[in-house]
Formats: structure tokens, sequence, C-alpha cells
């Protein structure tokens, strides 16, 4: 069974305003489900469908200004689902779409990043190398 978020938390993993998602909600633009006592609560499957178009607002060059310039273009944007630490190393998961890609990065560079689970996040795929960059 997938994990059902409240509208707030679903909002400031998407990146949008609360009352924005709501009325996203009322537009049928994004499916929940309702508690007994008739509270929305949003599906993860939902905010990963969403993730992708969350993240095409504005024009190219606003966009590119918040992301750090990199050669690499094998970005697959996502959403962290777990952060683990172990002495020097880190353990992150990411959620892109139905698929989960892990990576081990320093735990410095996870700390620097503040990742932690909700974020959006891309991994940066290279050969056999998967890094982690907080978008």
């Amino acid at each position: 069974m997938q994990k059902l978020l409240a509208p707030r938390e679903a909002a400031n993993i998407l990146g949008i305003s609360y009352p924005t998602l709501k009325q996203w909600i009322y537009r049928g633009k994004l499916k929940t489900a309702k508690t007994p006592g008739g509270h929305h609560r949003v599906p993860e499957s939902e905010i990963d469908r969403l993730i992708p178009k969350a993240l095409n607002r504005g024009d190219l060059a606003s966009r590119r200004t918040n992301y750090r310039k990199i050669s690499g273009r094998n970005q697959l944007i996502g959403r962290v689902i777990a952060v683990k630490y172990s002495g020097l190393l880190a353990q992150i998961t990411l959620a892109i779409g139905e698929q989960h890609i892990t990576s081990i990065i320093t735990a410095d560079a996870a700390k620097e990043m503040r990742l932690k689970p909700g974020e959006r996040a891309a991994a940066l795929v290279k050969s056999t190398e998967v890094m982690i960059l907080r978008v």
C-alpha cells in the first residue's frame, strides 16, 4: 500500500502553495483519497506523476540559473525517499516515477545538500557511477 500525504506536505514537496494544491484537487488535476472524516490525502504516485511538470515552470534562462552548470546529460529528477548515514558515507534513495535508484555518496555531501525524504533531487548517471544533486 502506498503512503498517503497530507495536502500541505504534498504542496511542499511539489514546490507549490497549499491553495494551489487545493485548486488542483477541486479541478481534478490531482487525484486524492479521502479519510473517514472527509479530509484529502495525496498518494505518493500522484506526487511522482507531477514532479516533472512542477519542475517545468518558467522560461529556460530562469530555470538554468537554479541549477549548477554540469556537462552530464543523464539527469533523472525524482524525490528523495530515504537517507541513511553510516560513518563517512550516506546512502541516498530516489523515487523516479515508479523506479527507485540508490547512490552511495559522502556523508559530508549529503549533509551539505541537506537531503531529506520528500525533497526533489536529481541522480546524475555517468558510466557506472551515480551522483546526487539537490534541485
